[in-house]
């Protein structure tokens, strides 16, 4: 076992700008010496990525990968400092090489992506920090989501006609319905929920928004034998707000999004929205 602590891993990456992985291995080949680790990282092209590990990564694009059955999608950010490489063609080639990596290889979680092979001898990490080296700017991969097993469908939409997606909507039906799909995934990305049933909100979260609405209405005033009700009334705002299938839907506010996913005879099994930079 080399003889290196997370501490050296942090220093190395303040040093180098190199990702976790890649610091691991730089230290594990030079038995836990920071300065011939670093030495090594910047013979291998890491030099100069350090001086863009403290910008800020705000921009970049949502890309989303739907396999040809629909059985299966990848919705994967990636972040740079500027909308001028976003909407550049390697960058791009970048974020959608990304998503096709995680299509076939199925990532439990993020360390698992980062540290996986996308090329022979090459970790995703270590490709991410090429594209950091080669673009000029601080490229950021920290978040991905990937859906197998129903009927997958994205939805992608742009903010600005010249720059790629910013807002990607993955979505998961029982069944074929790539019409209630399109819609559903349309609303989850105009109308934010934070969950898809009452079932999935934290307990903590209900009783906090329990609490506010008890103070609200005390401070309002409001009679005490009625409390009971109108606290009931409060929360149950909360869940029209914050979960999919109870919000009005967009294209009929008189229906909510249960009734729409009933009406067509599906049921909607999960969702994922990321938006740059949120």
């Amino acid at each position: 076992m080399a003889n290196y602590t997370a501490a050296d891993v942090k220093k190395l990456r303040e040093l180098t700008g190199a990702g976790m992985m890649d610091c691991k291995k730089a230290l594990d080949e030079a038995d836990g010496n920071v300065d011939k680790a670093v030495e090594a990282l910047r013979i291998k092209g890491q030099k100069g990525v350090a001086k863009r590990e403290g910008r800020s990564a705000e921009n970049g694009a949502v890309v989303s990968l739907i396999s040809e059955d629909k059985t299966s999608g990848v919705l994967l950010e990636l972040k740079c400092e500027t909308d001028f490489v976003a909407k550049g063609e390697k960058f791009q080639a970048v974020a959608n090489s990304l998503a096709a990596h995680v299509a076939a290889t199925s990532p439990a979680d993020l360390e698992t992506l980062l540290s996986s092979e996308i090329e022979a001898g090459k970790t995703v990490q270590a490709y991410v920090d090429e594209a950091n080296a080669n673009l000029g700017e601080k490229i950021v991969l920290d978040r991905f989501a990937q859906f197998d097993g129903g009927f997958v469908a994205a939805y992608m939409h742009r903010t600005m006609p010249d720059l790629p997606p910013q807002i990607g909507v993955l979505v998961e039906l029982d069944k074929e319905n790539a019409e209630v799909a399109k819609d559903v995934a349309q609303h989850i990305a105009a109308f934010t929920p934070k969950y898809l049933s009452r079932e999935e909100v934290p307990a903590e979260v209900v009783e906090a928004e329990r609490r506010v609405a008890e103070a609200t209405s005390r401070e309002e005033g409001k009679p005490e034998a009625a409390l009971p009700k109108i606290i009931e009334g409060r929360v149950n705002g909360f869940f029209k707000d914050a979960v999919l299938l109870e919000q009005a839907f967009a294209k009929d506010n008189k229906k909510s999004v249960q009734k729409i996913l009933d009406e067509a005879g599906v049921s909607l099994k999960r969702f994922t929205r990321i938006k740059v930079g949120i």
